[in-house]
């Protein structure tokens, strides 16, 4: 770990006892108060300190909003996790959850596939933002400003002949999967695995989380995994309705 890094943690037990000065800061670090001053900026531009009118510094905004977000994703992954382990033992396949969190789409939640062939997605690894189904979900249901801002400050890897090639056509995607309600991404990041995702609402309806189910060529082939549709969407409905308490119309979840 970097020295900055243990450095800029050491800082937010000390401020979570309650206001410190820069000389308390320097102090509990063993620095120099030019090398703590340079620290908490760093730390307030970020918003995770915050500098009252006396001078003191007190732990920021951000830190409570990322502590608030973690607490809900946590919830979102308990109470998804039986529906995403029922979906895998219908299925045999591959089965992910995804959070959107700033700029990245992170998994929370992974169940293996029953077979020899494993995907090699982690839980906290980054999905491919551009290509991945779950992040298609997520990415859709922005608002259309900070999703077009998004788009066009991303870049656009092209980690298969079918990857999405740049904004506009990542924006056409897009909104394709607001008007089906579901997304897939048919060899676009490995060319040899497909992925069908649905979105999983939150209690303000907008779209919390979103699953996925995914399989190589070799086991089932693009068409035999959207099949899956309707009980991919049942299972994001089902997670839904025990995350949120938002009833579902079971036509809208089985329609293809």
């Amino acid at each position: 770990m970097s020295q900055s890094v243990e450095r800029a943690l050491a800082v937010l037990p000390l401020l979570a006892r309650g206001p410190a000065g820069l000389g308390d800061v320097a102090g509990e670090l063993g620095v120099h108060k030019s090398t703590a001053l340079r620290l908490l900026r760093t730390l307030h531009e970020r918003g995770f300190v915050y500098r009252q009118a006396d001078g003191r510094y007190r732990l920021g905004a951000r830190l409570f909003s990322l502590a608030a977000e973690a607490v809900e994703n946590l919830d979102v992954r308990e109470v998804a996790h039986p529906h995403l382990a029922e979906l895998n033992r219908a299925t045999g396949h591959t089965v992910h959850l995804a959070v959107l969190q700033d700029d990245e789409v992170l998994y929370i939640d992974k169940v293996d596939s029953r077979y020899p062939v494993r995907m090699y997605s982690r839980i906290g690894r980054p999905v491919p933002l551009t290509v991945a189904a779950v992040a298609k979900l997520l990415v859709a249901d922005l608002p259309e400003a900070e999703r077009r801002a998004l788009a066009h400050r991303v870049e656009y890897p092209r980690y298969t002949a079918r990857s999405t090639p740049d904004a506009d056509a990542f924006l056409r995607e897009l909104e394709r999967v607001r008007e089906q309600g579901w997304a897939a991404d048919l060899g676009g990041h490995e060319e040899s695995v497909n992925c069908l995702g649905a979105p999983v609402h939150g209690p303000d309806r907008r779209v919390a989380a979103a699953l996925s189910v995914s399989a190589p060529n070799v086991v089932v082939a693009a068409e035999g995994l959207l099949e899956l549709l309707p009980l991919v969407r049942r299972t994001a409905a089902a997670i839904t309705r025990d995350y949120s308490g938002i009833p579902t119309h079971p036509g809208a979840q089985e329609s293809t």
